[in-house]
């Protein structure tokens, strides 16, 4: 796989593909199919190896680029990041295409983003199935947490404690409203969510057994 960067002028970024023949991709270079590519493509340090490119929708008219290792099939990834420095990964790529590396490596691994650590702890806290949360994922149309708008994420973190909570209340408007005081509420009112959950659940397990 090789590509080529047209310039500022065209604000075009070409990828050429040599296969079976030589295609070329032309994309904006603004466009997050371009931008996803070039995370991607910047996690590669050896491109006489053969690649996937991979296409996947998002909303309305919107497309992301995957790529995926020929032969383990494994996706290749790098965390999302809309203020990356594009002119330096171009750069990158360009000369391992060419065999010489640039001073500046980008091997560095990118910290994790805060929602997608938020999820992460929420569910191993609930065990909550990593299955579930993977469907909910791609119902949206995304690979991770921190894609989604904060609305979503709350959505999903809702969800989870009230899968946790399903069969310790007789009513569910009685775990939801549960949940609301003690862990939302507690939240705006600037205390940590983690924590907050975790004195709800608390709360919930010990009233639960003090019924029985």
């Amino acid at each position: 796989t090789a590509k080529e960067f047209k310039g500022k002028d065209s604000i075009k970024l070409d990828i050429v593909v040599a296969a079976d023949e030589v295609y070329i991709i032309r994309t904006g270079i603004e466009t997050n199919f371009a931008k996803t590519f070039l995370l991607s493509a910047s996690q590669v340090y050896d491109f006489s190896k053969p690649l996937i490119i991979a296409v996947t929708s998002g909303d309305e008219n919107t497309v992301f680029c995957r790529l995926y290792d020929a032969v383990t099939k494994v996706r290749i990834r790098r965390e999302w990041n809309p203020n990356a420095d594009w002119a330096s990964i171009i750069s990158e790529i360009q000369s391992r295409l060419t065999g010489v590396s640039s001073s500046v490596p980008l091997t560095q691994e990118q910290p994790t983003h805060p929602q997608d650590l938020r999820i992460k702890q929420i569910r191993t806290l609930l065990d909550y199935p990593l299955d579930l949360v993977k469907e909910y994922l791609q119902f949206q149309d995304v690979d991770r947490p921190s894609l989604l708008p904060t609305n979503k994420i709350d959505s999903l973190v809702k969800t989870m404690c009230l899968a946790w909570a399903a069969d310790k209340f007789e009513n569910p408007n009685l775990a939801e409203s549960s949940y609301q005081k003690q862990v939302v509420d507690a939240v705006v009112n600037d205390a940590d969510e983690l924590a907050a959950i975790r004195a709800w659940m608390q709360q919930v397990a010990k009233a639960k057994t003090g019924v029985a």
